[in-house]
């Protein structure tokens, strides 16, 4: 059974740091994207980062560009995302989520979810 698992979300002050880490199980990696989402209340989910496992190329949304990096690790079977100079509008639950062959970075592309983590960047 195909499983994603977040963990390290928290509450951070504003410049602060947080990593956040994705678990995957039941799957090989090997064919998919791993992609980062997160939505704000009264917002739509929306793309933060992507990675595609085969090759490692990445998509970044211009809003954490320079900020935050996306990296794989296929023998741990996990993805991480280091999040730097957090912001307050960096503020959402941030979901892991899975997509066959990772060609692109939006949520209609990507089919298995984890159960979000919250991040709230606040002084």
């Amino acid at each position: 059974q195909l499983q994603l698992v977040e963990a390290g979300g928290g509450l951070v002050q504003p410049g602060g740091s947080l990593r956040l880490s994705c678990a995957a199980s039941g799957f090989t990696l090997d064919y998919y994207g791993i992609g980062w989402f997160r939505q704000a209340p009264g917002k739509e989910r929306e793309p933060v980062s992507c990675i595609r496992i085969s090759d490692g190329s990445t998509y970044y949304a211009d809003s954490v560009k320079g900020r935050f990096t996306i990296s794989r690790d296929v023998a741990k079977k996990t993805v991480d995302l280091q999040m730097n100079s957090l912001k307050p509008e960096d503020t959402a639950v941030y979901y892991c989520a899975a997509g066959l062959l990772g060609r692109l970075c939006s949520p209609r592309a990507y089919d298995y979810w984890g159960q979000g983590t919250q991040v709230t960047v606040s002084s």
